[in-house]
């Protein structure tokens, strides 16, 4: 698996230049992504086979494996809280590549905005948006 980690703190030589702490200080009880690889992630402690979806308080298991099932009614989960989220990240797997036709405009019209990417680049922009306390949702495709 593929651990998340935080920049690497100065060393005591470098310290004298550099005074800024970049490390996301997640709300308590938010989910953060630790790792991810070998067909599951780990959040918060708990680890999880297979893809899930990450909301800001809960993860929940997806049955997405691949692309080729991928469409708003794939999406569910995420459209039955619409409400409650403004960004929605999908991480599309290993590497990235196009948006299955109509995806968008669909997620669009359920009051979201679509964010695509590879998965290990939405785990990591899942947990910088939720340190800001933004409402986001991660679907995340599991990765080896």
């Amino acid at each position: 698996m593929v651990p998340i980690r935080p920049a690497q703190r100065a060393s005591p030589s470098t310290r004298d230049f550099m005074s800024l702490d970049i490390i996301p200080v997640v709300p308590q009880g938010r989910q953060q992504i630790q790792s991810y690889g070998d067909k599951r992630f780990r959040i918060s402690a708990e680890v999880f086979e297979g893809s899930v979806v990450v909301f800001p308080e809960e993860t929940q298991v997806w049955a997405v494996t691949d692309l080729s099932v991928l469409n708003i009614d794939a999406l569910a989960q995420v459209t039955r809280q619409a409400d409650d989220i403004d960004i929605l990240l999908i991480g599309c797997g290993p590497t990235f590549c196009a948006v299955p036709k109509g995806l968008r405009a669909d997620i669009k019209a359920a009051g979201m905005v679509l964010e695509w990417m590879d998965t290990g680049a939405a785990c990591r922009t899942f947990n910088v948006l939720v340190a800001e306390e933004r409402r986001v949702c991660a679907a995340l495709i599991a990765v080896d």
